[in-house]
């Protein structure tokens, strides 16, 4: 287990927007940072990151937290995990204490499967440096490709023997389990019992996540046998999966962000190729269509793109649909060819460092101009062919969400394709239709559905307690909020008390004392036995209660540094929300600074939480007492309980006076 003080020095030597900057391209906004949502297609940033408070709350998904949490969410990883990556980011040493057999025994299996995979990795580039057969198949190949050291060092290149289960032999005599040996496709296990190496005689690419884990990899054979698949990636598992991986994105990624532009090829070669000519801003979709999960992943980083293609034809245009998809998730799309018989691997190897980042400049086009080229010649003198292609092309503009861009991108059609801009706007109205019927027609489907599952809850829980415990979970967020925006501040308080004067009347006397937020809230809410509901919030609530105890500095830094990712995100939830001056602003108060009303709003809130709790135990009780009574019993002390509820509510709501905000 990672130490306390590791992760205390981890926690304040982390700028949260340096850890976030590495996954997501933020701009400054006033003190905070802006930036596109990580976890869902959005055309407008939503993504907030205040180093102040040292949180991120991501408004498309509603997910939120600090900076360890959002690796965790964006990387799949556990809490050890993400603190290690940060640790290594920040050149801090990880104190590790003594871990039981027990908690051995209980670690995530994703972790086993990362640490397989490390062991994998170190032991190919092993067998490639340290052997002979290493060196002279794999190394000669590198070498014959003109990849330079600093490349095969860059991306830990390695060497799977042609022996039948030497990594296999090995990685179990390491003490390595059977069983996350074949979770990460390494090793496959027979029926017979015998096992194979799933990369036996091929040169290795390990492939890494966003943060530099290996997830997976990919091996072209060493072997001339035609009826072995010349290139052969790991399987799914629960640490790699193909639709969300792009080779190269952890080596490219600061360049990326730094350029603001990303180029996308296709193959393993053309990354190291291009890196090794200085261009490090590439990624490749590893010989895989491209999918809406890895053009997440570049857009983390850039709007902009230039797709690479090599001078086949047929491959190009099999790719249109990638192109679509890029213009749909509001990407900038440039499209470039190397000429025939080239791709970018081959074309950098004859052209020095210079001459390609000209090449790249200087000929990549628009997605239009690209197009029309690729298939106007296979469409001259067919009418019904070039009003196919014409077609094709709107379609592709419909995918734009941006209306000025799709203007200029008509009148550039228009021009190509020598098409009134009349003719193509009414053909984009009709595709544009078409689409939101069908858009439409998906959400209602989706929406009865919903309400489908809605009704289905109601019916399991009862709708009335379901608004009853929202009422009392927002709150007790409230309060919470209460606490941690302004536990300290000095407030003045009044009460009524109940006194009896010596002819044995009851008279009503007001009482004023000087106190803070925080001593109101904990000495109500402890009078009367309260605890919270939510168990998330209960902790929080419990760890600002110690805190006071201890004489602590109250405010939900308290809470950033916790292992609880639930805590976490309810905190960051909590500080993200608009301050409590909104709720005076809606009755149509105005009020300037909450100092002035800090007296009023904390005594109405801690009467309304107050009033509902024990309108719940009235509930409760109602409830049990007619589950007596239907059993044909008499309880005495729950109807008096029963009685005193009620007064107490009434007692309550009267001292609200109506003055709920």
């Amino acid at each position: 287990m990672i130490s306390k003080d590791t992760i205390e020095r981890v926690f304040s030597t982390l700028q949260i927007e340096e850890v976030i900057g590495d996954f997501v391209q933020l701009k400054r906004s006033g003190a905070n940072y802006k930036g596109l949502s990580p976890f869902s297609d959005e055309k407008t940033p939503s993504f907030m990151v205040s180093p102040a408070k040292g949180i991120w709350k991501d408004f498309s998904s509603g997910k939120g937290g600090n900076a360890v949490t959002f690796v965790m969410e964006v990387e799949h990883c556990s809490y050890p995990e993400a603190i290690r990556y940060i640790a290594r980011k920040y050149n801090i040493d990880i104190e590790e204490t003594e871990v039981s057999s027990q908690e051995k025994e209980a670690a995530q299996e994703r972790d086993s499967l990362y640490i397989v995979t490390k062991y994998a990795a170190t032991w190919f580039k092993k067998q490639m440096h340290e052997t002979t057969t290493g060196r002279n198949v794999a190394l000669s190949y590198f070498r014959s490709r003109d990849i330079n050291d600093a490349m095969i060092e860059r991306f830990a290149l390695g060497y799977c023997p042609d022996d039948w289960d030497a990594f296999t032999r090995s990685a179990l005599e390491a003490g390595y389990r059977k069983e996350y040996l074949e979770k990460t496709g390494l090793t496959i296990f027979r029926e017979d019992g015998r096992c194979m190496d799933r990369f036996r005689s091929r040169v290795i690419f390990p492939i890494h996540t966003f943060s530099g884990r290996v997830a997976g990899f990919g091996g072209r054979t060493m072997q001339s046998e035609k009826s072995i698949a010349k290139y052969l990636n790991s399987p799914e598992s629960d640490i790699y999966h193909k639709s969300d991986i792009l080779y190269g994105l952890y080596q490219g990624k600061n360049a990326i962000i730094k350029q603001d532009s990303c180029y996308l090829v296709e193959g393993y070669m053309d990354v190291i190729s291009m890196h090794q000519s200085g261009i490090e801003n590439v990624v490749a979709s590893s010989g895989t269509s491209l999918t809406e999960g890895q053009i997440r992943q570049i857009k983390r980083l850039t709007q902009n793109i230039t797709v690479l293609y090599d001078g086949d034809a047929a491959g190009i245009r099999a790719s249109f649909r990638g192109i679509d998809m890029l213009l749909a998730a509001g990407m900038n799309v440039r499209v470039l060819s190397f000429p025939d018989g080239d791709d970018p691997d081959s074309f950098a190897r004859k052209h020095t460092a210079t001459e390609l980042r000209n090449y790249l400049e200087e000929e990549r086009t628009d997605f239009i101009d690209f197009k029309a080229r690729m298939l106007l010649d296979e469409a001259q003198g067919d009418p019904i062919l070039k009003s196919r292609l014409v077609r094709d092309i709107v379609v592709s503009i419909s995918k734009i969400a941006d209306h000025i861009k799709r203007e200029l991108y008509i009148k550039e059609c228009s021009r190509i394709m020598d098409v009134s801009e009349a003719s193509l706007f009414r053909e984009l109205s009709q595709i544009d239709h078409h689409n939101a019927r069908e858009y439409q027609q998906a959400a209602q489907r989706a929406a009865t559905r919903a309400a489908a599952a809605a009704r289905l809850k109601v019916a399991r829980d009862g709708e009335n307690t379901q608004e009853e415990d929202t009422s009392i979970i927002r709150l007790e967020k409230d309060i919470i909020s209460l606490l941690l925006h302004n536990a300290h501040m000095p407030i003045h308080m009044e009460e009524v008390i109940d006194t009896v004067d010596e002819n044995g009347d009851i008279k009503q006397e007001k009482h004023s004392y000087d106190t803070t937020v925080v001593e109101e809230v904990i000495d109500s809410l402890s009078a009367d036995g309260i605890s919270f509901t939510d168990s998330t919030l209960s902790i929080v609530y419990n760890g600002i209660k110690s805190a006071y105890d201890a004489g602590e500095e109250i405010s939900h830094h308290l809470f950033l540094t916790s292992d609880n990712t639930d805590v976490i995100t309810a905190v960051s939830d909590i500080m993200t929300d608009s301050p409590v001056l909104h709720k005076w602003d809606k009755v149509g108060i105005d009020i300037t600074e909450y100092k002035y009303v800090a007296h009023t709003y904390t005594r109405d809130l801690i009467l309304r939480y107050r009033v509902v709790m024990v309108d719940k135990m009235i509930k409760e009780a109602c409830d049990e007492l007619s589950r007596v009574e239907s059993e044909g019993g008499y309880d005495e002390e729950l109807i008096k309980k029963l009685m005193l509820l009620r007064s107490i509510s009434t007692r309550l709501n009267k001292e609200l006076g109506g003055r709920v905000v």
